[in-house]
This record gives C-alpha cells, sequence and structure tokens, in this order.
C-alpha cells in the first residue's frame, strides 16, 4: 500500500493548526493568567481569631507550586516599600481589622490604581481598616455582621460565561459566617447567598453578594467573602473561587 506524503504532511499541518486554535480558544475562554514567573505580595496579619498565619502558609504554598516568585509579609510596612509595590503583579491580603497609617495605604492604593492587582476573601480583605474609607471605596465592599455567628448557608453561583465561576455548581458552606456587607452597587457580583429570618427576621429574603470582581484605576479587585477559617477551604468550590479569583486579578 503507497502513502500519498503531500496528503499526510497536509493532514498533520491541520491537526497542527486545530490544535493550536482550540489552545488558543480555551486561553481567551479562560482569560486566567498564570502565575508562574509572577511577582505575588502576600500580606496577613490582624485579628488572630481567623488564623492569619495558617491561611498564608496554604496560600504560600499553592502559589510555589504555581510558579509565583512570592514576597511573604506579617507588616503592612511593605506597602510603603516603592520598588517592590512598583515592581509586583498581585497583592494578596489577610488582614482583619487593624489599623493602616496613611503612608501604607496610600502606598497600597497608588499601586493597585497603578495597575497591580488585590485579591482575598473574608475579613483579610472585606473587614480591614474599619477606619480607611478609602481602602474601602478599593474593595467594593464592607463587612458589617454575621447574623448567628456559625451557620450553614447556600451560594448560588450566577450563571454566566465568568471564567471565575465557570463549571462551579451552587453549593453549601457549613459552620461558618454569613457575611453580610455594604456593597459598592458597581462591583460585578458572581456568587450570592440570602438570607432567613433565623436570627434577625427583616432581613428575610435579602440576596447578598458572596464574591465579586471590581476594579481600581488600572488594577483589578476580588473578593470572596467565604474563608473565616481554613476548613472553609477543604470545600473543593470555595478553593476554587479563591484561587480562579487570585489568577483573574493579576496583572
Amino acid at each position: 500500500m503507497k502513502f500519498n506524503h503531500t496528503y499526510l504532511f497536509t493532514v498533520f499541518l491541520c491537526l497542527i493548526f486545530t490544535i493550536a486554535s482550540t489552545s488558543q480558544k480555551m486561553n481567551r475562554d479562560n482569560n486566567l493568567t498564570s502565575l508562574k514567573n509572577k511577582k505575588v505580595v502576600l500580606v496577613y496579619g490582624g485579628w488572630e481569631g481567623h488564623q492569619p498565619k495558617l491561611f498564608a502558609e496554604r496560600v504560600h504554598k499553592w502559589l510555589e507550586n504555581e510558579g509565583a516568585i512570592v514576597t511573604l509579609s506579617d507588616s503592612l510596612g511593605i506597602y510603603t516599600q516603592k520598588e517592590i509595590m512598583d515592581n509586583t503583579d498581585l497583592v494578596i491580603q489577610y488582614w482583619t481589622m487593624g489599623q493602616i497609617t496613611k503612608e501604607q495605604s496610600k502606598g497600597l492604593l497608588d499601586a493597585i490604581k497603578n495597575g497591580t492587582g488585590i485579591a482575598g476573601c473574608h475579613g483579610g480583605l472585606g473587614d480591614s481598616f474599619r477606619n480607611n474609607t478609602d481602602y474601602q471605596y478599593m474593595i467594593g465592599g464592607q463587612f458589617v455582621t454575621h447574623p448567628g455567628g456559625l451557620i450553614d448557608y447556600d451560594v448560588v453561583i450566577i450563571k454566566d460565561s465568568n471564567p471565575i465561576t465557570k463549571g462551579i455548581s451552587n453549593f453549601n458552606v457549613k459552620n461558618s459566617e454569613q457575611y453580610y456587607m455594604h456593597i459598592d452597587p458597581k462591583v460585578k457580583v458572581l456568587a450570592t447567598t440570602t438570607f432567613s429570618d433565623t436570627h434577625n427576621y427583616w432581613i428575610k429574603g435579602t440576596v447578598m453578594p458572596v464574591c465579586w470582581t471590581t476594579n481600581y484605576g488600572k488594577g483589578s479587585v476580588y473578593y470572596l467573602s467565604i474563608g473565616h477559617s481554613p476548613k472553609d477551604f477543604e470545600n473543593p468550590e470555595v478553593w476554587q473561587l479563591l484561587t480562579r479569583g487570585f489568577k483573574w486579578a493579576c496583572k
């Protein structure tokens, strides 16, 4: 049997082209940045009840596995180090409450405004620096309360083509805090939760964002309200939402 080498070569080229086109399409569809060789500043601290060190250890390990270049800091002073901040692709912060100085706040906000991304979860990003409204303006929301404390609640994914939520189904969060928040109306909401009247009758039926994206100047901002304790990240949907958010926010 004789083979037509020209035909086989043509088929081979078509196959290569198809694979390349499919790969490019997947990259466009996913629209999530690889963290390989990206410079990430991971800042943790504040209220110890959220176990910030454990959060930092888990996320640090994941970032290294992704190939990121990580600067780990338990001090907000890193935000004043202009050379570092000017060359940072992503800030991941887990710092609940606490105080931030004017210099530290300016260093962080300037970096995000100029294109550095910021991402985080729960009180580590949405309940930081309660006296700093400029910071809250950047994040797009602020923690107010968590009726009932540690409870079970449902999370509903908004079905669209967003790469952060693609393929993730609605899920239940167990024995954690359901955050009631004040929200900037311009944020793009990716998932929600609905409050019952079990603990506060007047909020029955209130639909509250659980995660969102927004921007601050040139910088991308991602927030997820779940993450009261390390066990929350054992839920695969929660971990996916968190880590995909990191990639999305990275410049």
